[in-house]
């Protein structure tokens, strides 16, 4: 039934079924593409395709690690602000947990570095240099050559609140020099230090009291130099506590 009957060559009709095939094909495509055309603005497959993207973009920028908030904050150094206020702004959060996971050694560090110089004479947490006051005075103007003159040094609390401090006997110095002050004569802890702590507590206006007796002769850092009587004439004595002194306070020594 294949083989081609009639009164024309064989090719020819050979010719006629391929070109009605071809002609098959290309109206079945057609019909298929319009058959698309017309129904694929309403294929249900497509709209929820379209509809996850921005779903999808917006997970991943709000992601729980921070990402979206500090590509925001990165971002906004293009408005004009300066580039120090946003990188501050924008490392806060980090620098807050490495800070509460140090010290508020750094923060601590700024302030600590300002209040070192005045607290370096008191331990910690005990009454600062500047709330107290050194004053020591001789128990006479005159003394007679080889006589034991006698100092009192008083430390008072000159702050506004109450507080402590170690008030042991090897931390008060009572100090002689000459009268200008220029050479150092004795010193009360020379030959007689003192380790023992004297804890007292102090409210605004107290004062804590202390006699020393000096034997008149001189005296050196730990004590291995001849003492010598000192002649007389005019001294002076200072009295100290840490890194606080006391005026200069003149006496003699009279023959």
């Amino acid at each position: 039934m294949l083989e081609p009957n009639g009164p024309l060559p064989p090719e020819i009709y050979w010719r006629r079924r391929l070109l009605a095939i071809a002609v098959s094909v290309v109206v079945l495509a057609l019909v298929v593409w319009l058959v698309v055309a017309l129904t694929g603005g309403d294929d249900p497959e497509t709209e929820p395709v379209a509809a996850e993207s921005p779903s999808t973009s917006h997970t991943t920028t709000s992601a729980p690690d921070g990402s979206a908030e500090a590509a925001s904050a990165s971002g906004s150094s293009s408005d004009g602000r300066s580039d120090g206020g946003d990188d501050e702004e924008s490392s806060s959060p980090a620098s807050e947990s490495s800070a509460n996971s140090g010290s508020t050694t750094s923060s601590v560090s700024t302030s600590g570095a300002a209040t070192s110089g005045a607290a370096t004479a008191a331990a910690a947490g005990q009454c600062p240099d500047q709330s107290l006051a050194v004053r020591v005075t001789a128990g006479e103007a005159n003394y007679r050559a080889g006589a034991e003159p006698d100092f009192t040094i008083v430390i008072t609390n000159i702050g506004t609140t109450a507080c402590e401090r170690d008030l042991g006997a090897g931390l008060q110095q009572v100090l002689v020099y000459t009268l200008d002050g220029n050479q150092r004569l004795w010193a009360n802890t020379d030959c007689f230090p003192e380790a023992t702590a004297d804890i007292r507590s102090l409210e605004p206006g107290d004062q804590a009291a202390f006699s020393v007796k000096w034997s008149g002769t001189t005296s050196e850092p730990g004590c291995e130099a001849p003492r010598e009587p000192v002649g007389p004439g005019a001294y002076t004595v200072v009295g100290q506590l840490g890194g606080l002194r006391s005026s200069p306070e003149a006496f003699n020594i009279t023959p």
